[in-house]
Order: C-alpha cells, then structure tokens, then sequence
C-alpha cells in the first residue's frame, strides 16, 4: 500500500520532470533521475583559497631571530577549502552559498557539473543568516527555481544536492522532519528547515529541493556530536534566502530595518489574560515610542498574528520574517487588540542607518550614540562610540568616546545593524571587542 501511494505521487510529479516510461511487465518505475538530470547541473562545487599570515611569539623576538639568524619579514600560508552553491539565475550568473563556506577567502573558484571552473566574484554577503551571493561569467549555466518555502509541511520528500568531503554531485535523499528551528546558537536569525536527508561536511550552501527539483532550501549546518550525519540538518527557508539574495545584489549589503519593538509569544496563560480565543502569536511588550513600531500605533498588548502576507505563530517566524525587513520599506501588521483586529502599517526609513542611540541597539548600551565607521587602516569597518554618559552602565564597564567597537559577542560587527544581531547573541552579557589607541581590547557590558 505504501509503494503504491509513493508510486502515485511520483507519477503526479511527472507534470514538471518526465518519469520513465513503462517497462514490460513492470510498470512506471519510481525514480527521481529524471528530475535529477535537471536539477543537479544547477549545484557547483566551490573552491575557496585564503592567505593568512603565520605567527610565531618567537620570531616577534628580535634577540630570538638575531641568535638563530631568522630573517626579517613575515611569514604567509595559504589553505584551501571546499563547498557547495547553487546557480539561481542562469542569466546574470547569480550564485547563492552559505557565508562560512567563502568567508575570508581571497579568491573564489567554482566547478559545473560538466568540468568547467569558473572564477566567482563576491557580491554581499549577510553572516547573521550565513548567506553570501557570488557572480560568474553567465556562460551555458542551469539554474533552479525558487519555491514557496512557506508552503513545506512536515513529512515532505526532500533531495540534499552537494558535494560533501569533496564528492560532486552527491544526492541524498529524505522527508521535512520539523520546520522554523531556532534558538540552536548556529546563526544570528534562525528560522531552519530540519531534514533527515543525509548531509555532511562539503554539503554546506548546496541545495534542498523537492520533488519538483524546486529549492526549498539551503543545505546549512548539521547536527552531530561526532561531526558526521546523524539524520539531523538544517537548511535556510527558500523565501529567507530569496529576500536576502536580492537585496544583496541591490544594494551589496544588508539594511535591516529598525523596528523598535520587543516581543515575546504567546501561550495559554497570556491568551486567557488578553481575552483571546487563540493558542498562538507573538505578543509586544514593549514599544520605542519613536521608532517605526511606535509611529504606526502599536501598543504593548497586542497580538501580533501576521507580518505582511506571512501568518506568525511563533517567536522564530516573527524573528525570521523580521529578518527580511530592509529599510526603505513599509510592512504590514495584522494585530490583535482588546479582542478586535487591525492592520497598521510601519514604515522602515532609512534614517537611523548611520547613526543611532545606543539603547536602539540594545539596552545595556543606553546612554551611548554610535555611528557607522568606515576605516582603511588596521581597525578596519565598525561602530564608532562618539558619547558615552558617565553615568551609564556602558561608562562604567569601560566604554569609552572614540572606541571603535569591530565585534561583539565573538561575531564581526561592521555596521550598526550587524551589532544589532551579534547584541542578540548574548543573554547575560554584552561582550565587545573594540580599537582603541591604536590596540584591540574587550569591555564586557552586563
């Protein structure tokens, strides 16, 4: 009975991939091939060389190289790495891939399935998603359609695309096994399809599609205490990867939007005191009063149940919809208040994009103002503290005006909204790691 309704639902798919044809005395014989002589030539193997300067505390030693007759000049090794990514646009030569998996990297190779190497160019990348976009020559390329990521149910049959340790073209094959994973400490924004499908080291920006040879999904990050597949990936929704892809290529940067509200979700104790016949949602608790959230009339209390067309009945789908809010836009909230619906409207401005109050940032950075800090010598991109009240917490854990924070819970920050996500990280503490007088040091914030 089961082979005979997987047998039917592959016979349905054949409207998008033709199957094989009946063979005598056998019938329609299952097989994802045909789909796969399709998809498979959109997935790349990506090659990525880093140069990187050796340092030895002994040959910092004048003494230590004048005894042992070490010559002056520094000492540079090169490593290469490998990944996987997927051509999205075939016209434009628009490949998408995880960040980690280019990071750093000083040159970028990609190989088609047909042998060619391609050298890549970086167009944006967005760490606190873990996405990057490269560009090739667009030269006889395949690419894979986008599908709604929305639309995935657990239980769906789902195909992982990679090259894992360096095997091109490996396809394995599995169901949705949960949907909107969060809160696992892998990225900033985490709002993860969860599949069986077996991925491994190397599978890391390849695709997830489904039987349609759709992307549903980008191949992310594994679950494993001994670093191998245990039937526990993750994947970046299609639509999240869509939204940050496109404003990347835009803008070759990300612009998150500043919503200034605070939220938490809502569970049975919360609906029963708001007088409200429902088990999910997320609920404001508290509203900036001039910020974008404050401007459109919300209020603590309410019930957010939508964010634009997308229904949110979870803290993660708020966090993940939030995440492809861009400045420059206006979005919906459908809200619920004392019992009654309505729509408001926030429009995301471009104004605090340069420079902001610290406590928009995070509240144990009240009593600060920032700004963005574009720099060429050795602080590199970062936020520039340029007032900090001395009777402020910041003040007395050691910020200071002129510092020149470039990191901060252990993620890179180059810009205010990149602090912002990496601020997110840290619970019980704002650890930052900041360029003063010509040093790198750390003040940690509680």
């Amino acid at each position: 009975m089961r082979f005979g309704w997987i047998l039917g639902w592959l016979v349905a798919c054949s409207a998008h991939a033709a199957l094989p044809t009946e063979l005598p005395g056998v019938g329609v014989v299952p097989s994802l091939a045909p789909m796969l002589e399709q998809t498979t030539p959109a997935v790349v193997n990506i090659a990525t060389y880093t140069t990187y300067q050796v340092r030895n505390p002994l040959l910092d030693d004048p003494f230590f190289r004048r005894f042992f007759n070490v010559p002056d000049g520094r000492r540079y090794r090169r490593t290469q790495s490998a990944g996987s990514g997927v051509i999205v646009d075939a016209g434009q030569g628009y490949i998408v891939t995880n960040y980690h998996v280019v990071q750093r990297a000083d040159e970028i190779t990609i190989t088609l399935s047909d042998g060619r190497s391609l050298k890549a160019q970086l167009v944006g990348t967005d760490p606190h998603v873990d996405l990057a976009v490269l560009k090739v020559t667009p030269d006889q390329l395949t690419e894979i359609e986008f599908a709604d990521s929305a639309e995935l149910r657990v239980g769906d049959f789902v195909v992982a695309i990679g090259n894992p340790f360096g095997l091109s073209q490996t396809v394995t094959s599995g169901i949705v096994s949960a949907l909107g994973r969060s809160g696992l400490g892998i990225e900033g924004y985490e709002d993860f399809i969860q599949t069986d499908a077996s991925i491994n080291p190397g599978n890391s920006g390849g695709a997830l599609v489904d039987l349609y040879g759709r992307l549903v999904g980008l191949n992310t990050a594994i679950l494993s205490p001994a670093g191998g597949n245990v039937g526990i990936g993750f994947a970046i929704p299609a639509n999240m990867v869509l939204a940050i892809m496109n404003e990347l290529i835009a803008n070759g940067e990300i612009r998150r939007g500043y919503l200034g509200v605070s939220v938490q979700g809502l569970n049975p104790q919360l609906a029963e005191a708001f007088g409200v016949d429902r088990k999910d949602g997320v609920v404001v608790v508290e509203v900036e009063p001039d910020s974008p959230a404050g401007g459109a009339g919300l209020e603590a209390g309410d019930i957010i149940t939508h964010v634009g067309e997308r229904e949110v009945a979870t803290i993660s789908q708020f966090h993940g919809q939030t995440a492809i809010i861009f400045a420059g836009q206006e979005v919906e909230f459908d809200v619920l208040r004392n019992g009654r619906s309505r729509t408001v409207t926030l429009e995301i401005d471009n104004e605090s994009l340069d420079k902001q109050r610290g406590e928009r940032i995070d509240r144990r950075l009240r009593g600060t103002q920032l700004q963005n800090f574009r720099s060429d010598d050795s602080a590199g991109d970062g936020v520039l503290v340029t007032e900090v009240d001395d009777d402020s917490a910041a003040w007395s854990f050691g910020l200071r005006p002129g510092d020149v924070i470039v990191g901060a819970n252990r993620q890179g920050t180059r810009n205010l909204s990149e602090l912002r996500e990496s601020a997110r990280r840290g619970r019980d503490q704002l650890l930052l790691r900041v360029y003063r007088a010509g040093q790198f040091g750390y003040v940690s914030i509680r």
